[in-house]
């Protein structure tokens, strides 16, 4: 009983220092640029250590003006996932949340923006590819304004908007990122009549107007004035009711690490296709010269990063395999020179493959290889089947320095008296040899034929009998 009544003093006495306890912290993070396997990494991770602290909240400060799909609905996944309450606030003045920010906006749990801001433009990148029309609009009215209904409900004018050249592909993209962002819509209770023009026919929108239309939650001119705002609103966590408490709650940032920050540089497909070109050659150079050692450690690293770059990125693999063809072949001309027919085709394979290295949606998305990276890798390949061909057909010209045509004609010098056979001394070698006429020791003789190990030898003419003749 007395430890009961123990327990109960003890327990009383803390509460409050509960009450005075610090609140739960705001964590912050900030994507900036392009949507790319290294923010998605960045975001995932941070909402992830959010999370572990036991933050009151996560903002997440957009400013993108787009990227990769599969890295845009990585960030998605987590967000819908998250423990943590995510705000997606569309800051400073002047940034934007176009086409995969608008998604990441809708999937958040609150919406908010910067005055001066922008967000909208959502349409799959792949339409911009190929011949389009301009949507149909009736006199006086502006397309995309009347939404008049079909008599199954559907909406005439999405219909009409679409262009008649797209193919098929495309139009499963557009429905595709239309059922999605009409999914996201529905799920926090924002426009999603709105969110689906957004991506059938790019609009966008200010920040004023994104909150007039249902948008948006809030517009806020800072992360104090957006906390100060969300004090007390309940949000929807993980399917329960969430009240946020975030008054004098502490903000931390965090900023990008180091791995953050090398997979932005090697997620960059130029990066990624030098480190492999750099890494293959360096292993090529090893096994054709053992004991180098650092053409090989150099090599090996450079060609592992360049695979895990490809392993992040939208890659064509038919490109990839082209590149490893043409690197191949302009080895092999090394080997066995072909006098350019191999070295040409590796060139070329080369050049093409990183051509259609990356695919058409990271291509369209900004990440795709650049024409001055092609220009040089074609020059230097080029450089190289020339100087392989320029120096085979120099080596072709030249005597020969070495085997059995080269010990024909060859001289060498008597070791001992013999009348057909004896030994004679060539080229610092030793050699039985066979003579039609009688030899001295110390006489010189030339080889004129070779039969297995025994030479064929005759004598040498003295000096003066050639400069008499």
């Amino acid at each position: 009983m007395w430890l009961i009544r123990l327990c109960r003093v003890l327990l009383l006495a803390g509460w409050p220092l509960a009450a005075f306890a610090a609140p739960a912290p705001v964590v912050v993070l900030t994507l900036d640029g392009a949507v790319s396997p290294a923010t998605a990494d960045y975001v995932v991770r941070g909402i992830g250590q959010a999370a572990d602290q036991g933050a009151a909240l996560v903002v997440l400060k957009i400013d993108t003006p787009g990227g990769l799909d599969t890295s845009m609905r990585k960030i998605i996944k987590v967000i819908l996932a998250s423990p943590v309450p995510v705000a997606a606030f569309v800051a400073p003045g002047g940034a934007r949340a176009a086409s995969a920010g608008t998604y990441i906006l809708y999937a958040s749990h609150v919406a908010a923006m910067a005055p001066a801001t922008n967000l909208g433009a959502a349409t799959p990148v792949q339409i911009g590819i190929g011949p389009q029309r301009e949507p149909e609009s009736t006199p006086g009215k502006p397309a995309g304004n009347d939404r008049g209904k079909q008599k199954d409900g559907t909406a005439k004018e999405s219909r009409k908007s679409e262009p008649a050249a797209k193919d098929a592909l495309t139009r499963k993209q557009v429905h595709d990122a239309s059922a999605y962002i009409r999914g996201l819509a529905q799920l926090r209770g924002r426009n999603a009549e709105w969110g689906e023009r957004a991506v059938r026919e790019a609009v966008s929108l200010s920040a004023e107007e994104a909150r007039k239309l249902k948008v948006i939650d809030v517009i806020a001119r800072d992360v104090s004035d957006l906390l100060r705002q969300l004090e007390g609103r309940r949000v929807t966590v993980e399917g329960k009711e969430h009240v946020l408490k975030l008054k004098d709650a502490a903000i931390v940032a965090l900023e990008p690490d180091w791995r953050s920050q090398l997979l932005a540089v090697i997620a960059d497909p130029n990066v990624a296709l030098i480190l492999m070109m750099v890494g293959l050659y360096g292993l090529i150079f090893e096994f054709s010269n053992p004991g180098y050692v650092l053409p090989g450690v150099a090599g090996a690293i450079c060609v592992l990063l360049a695979m895990f770059a490809f392993q992040l990125l939208p890659i064509n693999y038919a490109g990839l395999g082209l590149i490893l063809l043409g690197i191949a072949f302009i080895v092999a001309e090394a080997f066995m020179p072909s006098f350019g027919a191999l070295g040409i085709g590796g060139a070329i394979a080369l050049v093409i493959g990183a051509v259609i290295l990356v695919e058409p949606e990271a291509a369209a998305a900004g990440y795709n290889v650049v024409l001055p990276l092609v220009v040089g890798i074609s020059l230097a390949s080029a450089a190289v089947v020339f100087l392989i061909v320029a120096m085979a057909v120099k080596a072709r010209g030249r005597p020969v320095v070495s085997g059995r045509e080269e010990l024909i004609g060859a001289t060498g010098e008597v070791l001992d008296d013999f009348a057909r056979e004896g030994w004679i001394r060539a080229h610092s070698e030793n050699w039985w040899a066979r003579s039609a006429t009688p030899l001295a020791r110390g006489q010189k003789v030339r080889v004129v034929a070779r039969e297995g190990l025994t030479l064929s030898v005759e004598p040498e003419q003295p000096v003066e009998h050639r400069n008499n003749a």
